[in-house]
C-alpha cells in the first residue's frame, strides 16, 4: 500500500543527498547533531556555519587557495 510517512522520509533523505552533492550545507542537521551529541557546547550561527562549510569546501583561509583557473 501507500505509506505517506515512508514517502516523506525518502523525500527528506533524497533532498539531503542532493544538497550534499551540490555542496549546500544542511544547518538543521548540524544543529540537531550539536544538541544531541554536544549539548554542553555552543553551536555556530547559520552565517558562521555557512562560512565554515564554504571555507572547508573551497579552501578559504588557507595560504594557497584552490583555484580552477
Amino acid at each position: 500500500m501507500f505509506d505517506l510517512e515512508k514517502l516523506k522520509q525518502t523525500g527528506s533523505y533524497l533532498g539531503r543527498a542532493a544538497r550534499m552533492m551540490v555542496g549546500m550545507p544542511d544547518y538543521g542537521t548540524y544543529v540537531r547533531h550539536m544538541q544531541e551529541n554536544h549539548p554542553d557546547k555552543p553551536f555556530m550561527s547559520y552565517e558562521e556555519f555557512f562560512r565554515n562549510r564554504i571555507d572547508a569546501r573551497y579552501g578559504g583561509g588557507s595560504a594557497s587557495p584552490v583555484r580552477c583557473c
